[in-house]
């Protein structure tokens, strides 16, 4: 029975439409790019509950589940990022996108649709996901130690990505940080993006302070 149960997993999962980068209505774009500078905005000016309360959700619960004390031990945490950033001399001072994002179609399922005067089942695609490529620049001030001159900040230029997850037609845009983002984690919540899927690159360089 569990063999037959597998097998069938198996036929329904090979029949299912592969992702590819597709070219988005300018309008799905706009609003991607726009949900991610507001959130990044938000944080800027010290809003850090917004990263987990448009996180999205499936994403949530399975950073919940790797957190003693589950969801809620992880909302104070992520609640508590701006105290311990200040504790350890580090701000935020911009936020951007920076360049343009990579588009793929996720999320599969079945619509019945019209086709030549008959009803017929399809297999389509129920959302859209963005790779929206971004830069932080955050500034260090080391504590300063007593008779030691004073230190000198230090300005980074952070290059990440955030993942903009939306229903198509809601243009309603949760949210996966990319800093730390894996492929394979990807594609365990969306097994159809392609094999060979390349995450924006992630690097930090140090800024000329004048």
């Amino acid at each position: 029975m569990i063999r037959a149960f597998l097998s069938a997993a198996l036929i329904s999962l090979a029949c299912l439409p592969a992702s590819a980068q597709v070219a988005l209505p300018p309008e799905v774009e706009h609003s991607a790019v726009a949900a991610v500078k507001e959130l990044g905005q938000q944080v800027v000016v010290g809003n850090h509950k917004v990263a987990i309360d448009r996180m999205y959700q499936p994403w949530k619960d399975r950073l919940a589940a790797q957190v003693p004390g589950g969801m809620k031990a992880l909302e104070e945490t992520m609640a508590g990022v701006g105290q311990q950033m200040a504790a350890q001399g580090i701000s935020i001072l911009s936020f951007r996108v920076d360049g343009k994002p990579t588009a793929y179609e996720v999320d599969s399922g079945k619509e019945e649709v019209v086709e030549d005067g008959r009803k017929v089942e399809k297999m389509i695609f129920k959302k859209w996901l963005l790779l929206v490529p971004t830069v932080t620049e955050i500034r260090i001030m080391p504590p300063a130690k007593p008779g030691d001159p004073a230190p000198k900040s230090q300005v980074w230029a952070s290059s990440s990505f955030q993942v903009a997850i939306s229903d198509k037609g809601k243009n309603d845009w949760t949210f996966i940080d990319g800093s730390k983002l894996r492929v394979s984690e990807l594609r365990r919540l969306f097994f159809n993006l392609p094999e060979n899927l390349a995450l924006p690159e992630i690097k930090a360089e140090e800024k000329k302070v004048k």
